[in-house]
């Protein structure tokens, strides 16, 4: 592998692992931002709301940015915008501004994402091997959502406000601009120019039928996954989990299985196939999810931390399928189409959740509802697989 393949691969990994620092670990940061600004658990989640509708918002108006600009400005003017609004949050106090520079940097997480995302069609030549390296940059990721939640830990234990998160990812962001201000991107391998762009761009993409189904499977993943990242903390405390399992360890342990998970995901793609593995896998994490409801406090902080380990392959592969179903000049746009779908429900799910819970009297039936996009989930995926065999 050239030189400059490897350095690309590893600022697609450094770059997803950075991102996750700072957006997963919301659950953690919720009640910080709840006691500093005296606000109710709802409102805090603006955190969520704010930074998921940026990447929605630049999936949606800039997802064909990488197909016309290039991958190599794309990454460089996302990672800038990021780490530009990190530096200025660290420094910030106020509510009103922290929202802005939060939307901000999920515009700036939309733009870079996009570029890493469709030049890791470049990198690859096969649709196996598309799966496979979006499992492995998902595995960083994953990687990240475990670093933030002791990191967090560690900055309040020292006195520092949880803001400070947000330097140090702003300072580990101008390394990578570094690199890939140096580094060869390849070039494009068609020579001709989308006649779409921008929002126009990622709604041709929203058309074809066979992408409205994987992003419809996308949605109701991120519902899922945003319940235990976002509400399990909230879950556990309402329900007097203490030294068995605290929130903050329970959603370390839910990322560690994540992360193990994805690096483990093409093992089990290769042997069984990627329709028959995501059934197995949305079957198992409805089975976590129901046995939680059920079963008390006591399986709740052990099966919803488990489902992490089922989770781990559905959305690098449903999101590797999805894009490269399009021939390589359209792969920027159907990245934002992604991250559209990814980001709209990653706002709506947790606030549905959080409604839910405000009205019948507690997390537990948000989790309810969680539960019925699990099982809608784990439903498409196994007809999926059905068809896939007929």
């Amino acid at each position: 592998m050239p030189a400059a393949d490897r350095a690309l691969r590893g600022l697609a990994w450094l770059m997803f692992l950075v991102t996750a620092m700072t957006t997963n670990v919301v659950g953690v940061l919720i009640p910080e931002v709840a006691r500093a600004y005296g606000l109710n658990l709802t409102q805090a989640g603006g955190l969520q709301y704010a930074t998921m509708a940026g990447i929605a918002l630049a999936g949606l108006f800039l997802g064909g940015m990488a197909d016309r600009r290039g991958h190599r400005t794309t990454v460089i003017l996302g990672l800038a915008l990021f780490a530009a609004a990190s530096v200025l949050i660290a420094f910030n106090r106020a509510l009103a501004p922290l929202l802005a520079l939060l939307f901000a940097s999920g515009l700036a997480i939309g733009i870079f994402k996009t570029g890493a995302i469709a030049l890791i069609g470049d990198l690859v030549s096969t649709p196996a091997q598309h799966a496979r390296e979006m499992n492995i940059v998902e595995g960083f990721f994953a990687l990240g959502a475990i670093a933030g939640p002791p990191i967090v830990a560690r900055l309040l234990a020292a006195g520092l406000p949880w803001t400070a998160l947000y330097g140090l990812a702003g300072a580990l962001t101008l390394g990578l601009l570094a690199l890939a201000l140096i580094v060869r991107f390849p070039p494009a391998r068609s020579s001709a120019k989308p006649e779409r762009a921008g929002m126009i761009a990622t709604l041709a993409i929203a058309r074809d039928r066979t992408a409205l189904g994987y992003g419809a499977c996308i949605f109701l993943y991120a519902g899922v996954e945003t319940a235990v990242y976002v509400w399990m903390p909230a879950l556990l405390a309402a329900e007097g989990v203490g030294t068995l399992l605290p929130g903050a360890w329970a959603l370390s342990t839910f990322f560690v299985l994540r992360a193990v998970g994805r690096f483990a995901g093409a093992w089990a793609l290769e042997r069984l196939g990627w329709a028959r593995t995501l059934a197995v896998c949305g079957i198992a994490v409805l089975a976590c999810f129901a046995g939680a409801l059920a079963g008390g406090h006591q399986a709740a902080a052990t099966l919803l931390p488990l489902s992490g380990l089922f989770m781990s392959v559905l959305y690098p592969t449903l999101n590797s399928r999805a894009i490269s179903g399009f021939p390589i000049e359209r792969h920027g746009a159907a990245a934002g189409f992604i991250l559209f779908v990814t980001c709209l429900s990653a706002v709506l799910s947790p606030l549905a959740i959080g409604a839910v819970s405000d009205a019948f009297g507690g997390p537990r039936a948000g989790f309810g509802l969680a539960t019925g996009m699990a099982l809608a989930l784990a439903g498409a995926l196994a007809f999926n697989a059905a068809k896939a065999r007929a």
